[in-house]
C-alpha cells in the first residue's frame, strides 16, 4: 500500500472518529446509529463497518482518540515553579479549568454513563488520567517535601485530597445536577480555597508539624 493510500485511510479514520464523537455526545450510545455516523462522515455503512466492526468498538476507539485531546490539556496542569503556595496554586487552577471545560465534562459524563457497557473505555481514560495528572502531582509533592516546602508523609493520599477538593464542586456537582448548575464560588475561588486548605494541613508551619520540647 502506498503512502498516499495510508494517508487516505488515516484521514478517513480521523473523519469517522470526529463524526462519531459528535453523534455520541449529542445522542448518547443507545440512540447513536452506525448509519447516522456513516452519513455524517459521508461514507457507506459498509465502509464504516470495515473500519469498526461494531458500535461498541467504534465507541471505544472514539474514547481512546478523545483521550489524546485530554492529554494535551492535562499536560498543562503542572505545579510550575516558585514558592510552594504558588506551585500548588498553579496546579489547582489548571486542574479546575480542565474539569470546568464543557467538552471535558461532556465526554466524562458519556464515559460514566456507558462504563458498564464498555468498561475498557472507562478504564483506559482513568489509567491515563492517573499517569498524566496524578503521577506528576505525586512526584511534585514528594519533591516539595524533600525541599522542605511541605510536610507530606503519604504523597498519593495528599494528591487525592487536593484533587478531590477540585473534583467535588466542579465535576461531581455537574454530574449530579447538570452543567447549568452554578456553584456559589467561581473556578478561581474553588482552586484557591483548595490551596488554603491543603497548605493549612501540609505546610511546615502547621501546628501538627511543629516540634514541642
Amino acid at each position: 500500500m502506498t503512502d498516499d493510500s495510508n494517508t487516505d485511510l488515516n484521514d478517513k479514520r480521523r473523519l469517522i472518529l470526529d463524526k462519531a464523537r459528535d453523534c455520541f455526545l449529542k445522542e448518547g450510545f443507545n440512540k447513536a446509529a452506525m448509519g447516522g455516523i456513516a452519513k455524517a462522515a459521508q461514507i457507506s455503512t459498509a465502509t464504516l463497518y470495515l473500519h469498526f466492526p461494531s458500535k461498541a468498538d467504534l465507541f471505544h476507539h472514539m474514547i481512546l482518540d478523545t483521550s489524546e485531546d485530554f492529554v494535551s490539556i492535562m499536560r498543562a496542569v503542572q505545579l510550575g515553579s516558585g514558592l510552594p503556595c504558588e506551585r500548588v496554586r498553579a496546579f489547582t487552577r489548571g486542574y479546575a479549568s480542565f474539569l470546568a471545560d464543557p467538552f471535558v465534562r461532556a465526554v466524562l459524563r458519556l464515559i460514566a454513563a456507558e462504563r458498564d457497557r464498555i468498561p475498557q473505555a472507562a478504564l483506559d481514560v482513568y489509567v491515563r488520567g492517573k499517569r498524566e495528572v496524578g503521577a506528576p502531582l505525586i512526584s511534585a509533592l514528594r519533591a516539595l517535601t524533600a525541599e522542605g516546602g511541605l510536610v507530606v508523609e503519604d504523597a498519593a493520599s495528599a494528591a487525592g485530597q487536593l484533587m478531590g477538593m477540585i473534583e467535588h464542586p466542579l465535576f461531581m456537582s455537574a454530574m449530579m445536577l447538570g452543567d447549568d448548575h452554578r456553584t456559589e464560588r467561581d473556578i478561581q475561588q474553588i482552586a484557591d480555597d483548595a490551596v488554603r486548605t491543603f497548605l493549612a494541613r501540609y505546610a511546615p508551619h502547621h501546628p501538627m508539624h511543629e516540634t514541642h520540647a
